[in-house]
């Protein structure tokens, strides 16, 4: 049977890991109108369409965020259709210590082998929301802790490999092309990556103003996939909020 997500699970996580963000932004905008209300008549207004803007900007965020992870297909992975997947095939799902993929994966591909593995290093990802997120959902029953520059699997023994929303948080350049060589190594000659991303782009900075810098731009995944020796065979957008990259090895004419 497969795997359902619950209804709002997504804008809910958002909100759940997030939660002193919001209680923070509700202090600021209670503030806020009490110093309007001090403030002469004739500025009060302005003090009121400010408050009204931020507070738009707010919702809209959250809306998107629904409208991404709740209401598009994003997770019921019918873009994976496309992939032609086996009974036989090998697949690995790597994730940044956030897992909501992998039961989807095994749900959709039953008989397939599922590897999963968790390169979250509490070091380098110091982020309270990661840590929250990692309480709300315990790990993928198998899941191997590795590093970014090491996964323990042989040359050219993986089908499929899917870095659903996580590859952006390896902040650090040279390590990203590091990663992206691995998972090089180990993927078959007619073997895909499938990187799932939010862009640094115009539609994300609408959805999320300075947010959107957390996120890497076309140019540098671009960049990252060709110094790594993989090549880009299909680019597409789930919603204009994000994009799927399928990637093959270089010289590989499938």
């Amino acid at each position: 049977m497969a795997a359902v997500r619950k209804p709002f699970q997504g804008v809910l996580n958002i909100v759940q890991f997030n939660w002193p963000f919001y209680i923070v932004f509700l202090i600021l905008f209670i503030l806020m109108i009490a110093m309007i209300n001090e403030l002469q008549d004739s500025y009060q207004i302005y003090g009121y369409l400010l408050c009204m803007g931020g507070l738009a900007v707010f919702f809209i965020s959250l809306l998107i965020s629904w409208y991404v992870y709740d209401w598009s297909n994003l997770y019921d992975l019918q873009w994976a259709d496309e992939l032609n997947i086996l009974p036989s095939n090998r697949l690995v799902n790597i994730h940044a210590g956030f897992d909501e993929t992998s039961v989807l994966l095994k749900a959709k591909f039953p008989i397939s082998t599922l590897l999963v593995f968790d390169f979250y290093d509490p070091l380098k990802h110091t982020e309270a929301s990661i840590k929250r997120a990692r309480k709300a959902y315990p790990p993928f029953p198998g899941t191997q802790s590795i590093q970014t520059i090491h996964v323990p699997l042989e040359n050219q023994s993986i089908d499929h490999l899917f870095i659903i929303l996580a590859a952006h948080e390896i902040r650090n350049h040279d390590e990203r092309v590091l990663f992206f060589k691995e998972l090089n190594r180990i993927l078959k000659p007619t073997g895909k990556i499938v990187v799932i991303e939010h862009l640094r782009d115009v539609a994300n900075f609408a959805a999320y103003t300075i947010g959107f810098f957390h996120f890497h731009s076309k140019a540098i995944w671009r960049k990252t996939y060709q110094e790594a020796g993989l090549k880009l065979k299909q680019e597409k957008k789930i919603t204009p909020f994000i994009s799927i990259f399928i990637l093959q090895k270089n010289g590989t004419a499938l």
